[in-house]
């Protein structure tokens, strides 16, 4: 099956998955998704810094009702799922949950991963980033 990143932006590498941001050279604040100029300081220059795969629920909800676009469902229609901010030590990243209901809480260790978003219309699938149980909890 083909398939393609949702957005390669955000990041450094697909397999292993990595996410990419960015770091102030003033301040030193990490921010994603990669932005041009820093929201602390506004007078260093922003430069790419991989982040750790790694991290900790910060905080969840369940995303119990479709999204507006550029939302698109999935084939097979739109399913709730649990998405969050995970603590990655220097920065917070809101990203999908793979976490069972049972298993998921604040504090828990989380590893980035890959997730299917959707499918082309010519069947290509689309990944984007999520973040599943980390039984190792390292960063």
């Amino acid at each position: 099956m083909i398939s393609r990143l949702i957005d390669e932006d955000l990041f450094e590498s697909a397999n292993p998955p990595r996410l990419t941001g960015a770091r102030c050279s003033g301040c030193a604040t990490v921010v994603f998704p990669r932005q041009d100029s820093c929201p602390k300081c506004s007078d260093g220059a922003m430069s790419a810094h991989v982040l750790p795969v790694s991290g900790r629920v910060w905080s969840w909800t369940l995303q119990a009702f479709q999204p507006k676009p550029p939302y698109r469902p999935p084939t097979g229609g739109y399913r709730p799922y649990h998405v969050g901010y995970v603590d990655l030590g220097e920065v917070l990243v809101e990203a999908r949950l793979e976490v069972p209901r049972a298993e998921i809480r604040i504090g828990l260790p989380v590893r980035l991963t890959t997730v299917t978003a959707y499918h082309d219309e010519d069947g290509t699938e689309v990944l984007t980033f999520a973040f599943r149980p980390d039984g190792e909890g390292e960063r």
